[in-house]
């Protein structure tokens, strides 16, 4: 499941991902793959974010870590560690040149002390980390040295829940509970200034309260987002409206502190006069001291500028660029599939009235998906399979199974269930307030609504003769309809037109409230499931009690008949299936089926292949099961939805089941000619289920491995993927090493006899063109992606290092993909660094590597300077001929305005001027 995604700035079309199980990938748009996969999480991802030169990657996660990506080389950097709870949110901050400093310092020393001077140090400083979590607290990284270098509490009133940084990293807002939001200024210079040194502890603070704001709305804010102008602000909580504040200019405030001075001085005026002392001097004196911009209250400084109310509750926002107009555009993203862009005005300079009238936005565009807004509560397939009908809050839709399109939407009540009656022209619908209601397909309207029952209708079933329908209900009864076609007049005419109509014909009345009720398909039986966790089986002629099914420990939600009206199958929010023959009520078998409450169960409809004992159930723990009912075997588990699955409904030809979700999903599983082999998938799930204990005991390991936590840890995770990288490199090790004994004694025969043949080699080697193992081991190794080739050298013993540091040696001295060997050699050496100088077999090895990796690196490191030398000559000879264009804002705000009306049409809008 994806849970948060973010966008370089640096290259629009790759996009950073994060799933719920931890692992982020990231995925280029413009060929719609993955290019990069990181695993270092042990929970969900909460947030991402982008350095500014888009080559690095920070995540955090519910497990309150906070990773480091590096881009290019497709690793994990570090993981710091610091919050007590989930991380809510992640700047990068670049300490930026001081540059009165760097004036200073090239006065003093010549141009080179610039280059010492802060602005290098902006340059090459690896930057800052500005960190949230929901325990409150507010954080700043040192990148550079990895460690934590402030920490504020962040909220006066529970968790931080976001923060919104401004373009120029001068300032930032922390959002919290009750609509509190507290700002922040952040000292660049300070934080330029702790980059250039090398210091235990700054007693300057580079991050200041500076005030606190609040929203409108008093939930919880969930975003705040900075125009990229930075003069106006977004936020949003979890309700169905946007707030958006305005930056005042330094002429505002000093306007607004100006009025506020004089209307003190008049209020002071007005208590001094009536005792006929005025002491003109003093309060002369008071107003002259004209206040600071920078000690000014925030709420002087940023305003509440216009509330915008969307269609639906808002899950996320961002200023989408507009080149052609001025006005704002936000980009909202509802909670119900529902995307929106609005059109805001920014504020005119020369309005400048006392009562400020909020500007007007319009909602311009929405992009609106097929799918419901809300929860699907039942699903139901028209007798050809052609058809779908879903039914949800508010809405009915049917749609085309085979182009799964949506062919009606109807507006409908809180629906609880759904069905087509024969003909498949009209859909009935059981809802909250206890009504049928009754869908006219072709026509798209409602025909009828029946007051059937006092409660909620939970279940409805068509008698199988196709003639009546039976409705059970929350009111302890269940009622049955007849259909009837009868001639209605039409209004103001003598013609009638024929509809159809639902006639009450017998109730059946019992103990407690009805959750479902089915038809045996012979139509001789009715089975009904009570609240109290019984399921009665009545007669349906007489209505007369035939069995009662004690056993669930819980109600049973749904059941379904077979075929041959000899089982029955009903499930409970017990977690358990249980399977009754119709005979005699006896229970065949009861299954444990699913680790949540059971929301449905159903039989495949025929007996055409074998299979009419088969069924499906479907849970809330998000898995959808297929069983064979003589067996009392599990054929098959379907996953796929991210959330509780309310609905399920088989086809009549039983190839394809039809599945909805609390994620706002419908899902049609369809049947495949592929064979199963039950012994096969009890081996896949006991392999899943041996890999999944096996990487959380890896995890559990390292988190008792050390007994305090440090601040820095590595990022890495070990997942079965490195685990079998891992092995994979041993089994090439042990099969190179061997091979180079063979062939080395062959060398020293072949001296002795010229003709020798060549030895029996591994099959492996001939396969592969008669390798060398050399070229093997590294064509092994370069198989594993970067980013899980660290965990996976880590799985490899410390008896295989020595075969590993001997293949290292012969790629250093070919120089085959230097950067790979690099990377190995230093991993292994910080890894297992004690063991390897305790070793005197080492010594000789490692000797050997450094002379020829001496060399390699050497060469490289000239033909890379050599490089660059002719790039910035190329760059040199570009600025030299490039031309820049400069334009005069005033002027061309002022032709703006001017253009602005009729007259000014033809007036040039912009005035450019060339300077080379």
């Amino acid at each position: 499941e994806v849970t948060l995604v973010a966008r370089s700035k640096v290259d629009p079309d790759i996009y950073a991902v994060g799933y719920g199980d931890g692992s982020i990938r990231i995925w280029d748009s413009r060929i719609a793959t993955v290019i990069i996969s990181f695993n270092g999480h042990r929970s969900a991802i909460t947030t991402l974010a982008f350095d500014k030169a888009g080559v690095r990657l920070a995540s955090g996660g519910k497990d309150t870590d906070i990773v480091i990506w590096d881009l290019v080389a497709e690793v994990g950097l570090y993981k710091l560690r610091g919050h007590k709870d989930q991380i809510t949110a992640l700047h990068f901050l670049k300490p930026s040149g001081n540059q009165d400093d760097d004036i200073r310092n090239s006065e003093v020393n010549g141009n080179s002390a610039t280059r010492n001077g802060h602005s290098q140090i902006g340059e090459d400083h690896a930057g800052f980390l500005l960190t949230t979590s929901k325990d409150a607290l507010i954080k700043i990284w040192d990148l550079e040295s990895q460690h934590c270098i402030e920490t504020h509490v962040a909220q006066t009133n529970g968790e931080c829940w976001t923060v919104g940084l401004s373009p120029d990293e001068s300032g930032c807002i922390t959002a919290g509970n009750d609509g509190e939001l507290k700002v922040w200024s952040i000292d660049s210079r300070g934080l330029s200034d702790i980059a250039g040194r090398v210091v235990e502890g700054s007693e300057k603070q580079c991050l200041r309260e500076r005030g606190v704001l609040y929203r409108q709305g008093k939930d919880r804010t969930l975003g705040i987002s900075f125009h990229i102008r930075g003069n106006y602000i977004a936020a949003h909580g979890s309700e169905k409206a946007v707030e958006l504040w305005r930056i005042r200019s330094e002429s505002e405030v000093q306007k607004s502190l100006a009025r506020k001075r004089k209307r003190r001085r008049e209020k002071a005026l007005a208590a001094v006069a009536p005792n006929g002392v005025v002491d003109g001097g003093n309060l002369v004196g008071d107003n002259e001291k004209s206040e600071d911009v920078s000690s000014a209250d925030i709420s002087e400084v940023i305003i509440p500028y216009v509330i915008v109310r969307t269609s639906g509750k808002v899950r996320s926002l961002d200023w989408a660029s507009d080149r052609t107009s001025k006005a704002l555009q936000l980009l909202i993203a509802m909670a119900n599939n529902l995307l929106e862009v609005y059109s805001v005005p920014t504020k005119q300079k020369e309005k400048t009235s006392k009562t400020e009238e909020p500007p007007d936005y319009n909602h311009t565009f929405s992009v609106e998906m097929a799918g419901h807004r809300t929860d699907v509560r039942a699903v139901c397939l028209s007798s050809d399979d052609r058809m779908l009908a879903s039914a949800s809050n508010g809405s009915l839709k049917i749609w085309n199974v085979r182009t799964q399109s949506c062919l009606r939407t109807l507006e409908c009540g809180y629906a609880l269930c759904a069905s087509f009656l024969p003909g498949d022209k009209i859909v009935v619908l059981g809802n909250r307030n206890g009504e049928l209601e009754l869908f006219d397909i072709a026509s798209s309207t409602l025909i009828e609504t029946v007051k059937a029952h006092e409660g909620p209708v939970w279940t409805l079933h068509v008698h199988p003769d196709g003639k009546s329908v039976a409705s059970g209900s929350a009111d302890k009864s269940a009622k049955f309809w007849t259909f009837e076609v009868i001639q209605e007049e039409i209004p103001g005419t003598k013609r009638t037109t024929p509809r159809l109509k639902l006639v009450h014909t017998r109730t059946l009345k019992v103990a407690d409230d009805i959750l479902s009720l089915r038809f045996s398909p012979d139509s001789r039986l009715l089975a009904v499931a009570l609240l109290d966790n019984t399921v009665k089986v009545f007669f349906v002629d007489s209505l007369k009690l035939f069995l009662n099914l004690y056993g669930h420990k819980l109600p049973v939600l749904n059941m379904d008949i077979s075929f041959d009206s000899k089982l029955i199958v009903t499930c409970s929010a017990d977690k358990n299936v249980r399977l009754w023959g119709l005979d005699f009520g006896d229970c065949h078998k009861a299954f444990f089926a699913h680790q949540d409450s059971i929301m449905q169960v159903a039989f495949v409809p025929h007996n055409q292949d074998g299979n009419g004992h088969h069924f499906f159930s479907a849970s809330k723990d998000r898995i959808i099961k297929y069983w064979d009912g003589d067996k009392f075997e599990q054929i098959q588990k379907l996953e796929g939805h991210h959330g509780e699955i309310w609905a399920l409904a088989v086809s009549r030809t039983g190839e394809f089941v039809v599945s909805a979700s609390h994620d706002k999903s419908i899902r049609i599983w369809q049947q495949t000619d592929e064979q199963i082999f039950l012994e096969e998938e009890r081996e896949k799930e006991l392999e899943e289920l041996y890999e999944g204990t096996l990487t959380t005991s890896l995890e559990q390991e390292d988190e008792t491995g050390g007994e305090v936590k440090s601040e820095v840890a590595t990022a890495g995770k070990q997942t079965v993927e490195t685990l079998m990288a891992g092995e994979r490199i041993a089994e090439a090790l042990d099969i190179g090493m061997a091979d180079l004994e063979i062939m080395r004694e062959w060398q020293a025969a072949k001296a002795t006899q010229p003709n020798l043949a060549l030895p029996a080699r591994n099959p492996i080697f001939m396969a592969f063109g008669n390798i060398s193992a050399e070229v093997h081991v590294l064509s092994v190794v370069q198989k594993i992606k970067a980013a899980a080739l660290q965990d996976a050298l880590l799985v490899l013993p410390f008896d295989k290092v020595n075969s590993l540091f001997t293949f290292l040696r012969f790629w250093a001295e070919r120089r085959w993909n230097m950067p790979l060997t690099c990377r190995i050699l230093f991993f292994m050496l910080k890894t297992h660094h004690r063991q390897i100088v305790a070793s005197k077999a080492m010594r000789p090895m490692l000797d050997g590597i450094r002379e020829h990796l001496r060399r390699a690196l050497q060469g490289q490191k000239d033909e890379m300077g050599f490089n660059l030398a002719a790039l910035k000559f190329v760059g040199k000879q570009l600025r030299e001929k490039d031309t820049s264009n400069y334009v005069d804002e005033e002027v061309w705000e002022e032709e703006e305005k001017g253009g602005g009306g009729g007259g000014g049409m033809g007036r040039k809008k912009r005035a450019f001027v060339d300077v080379a």
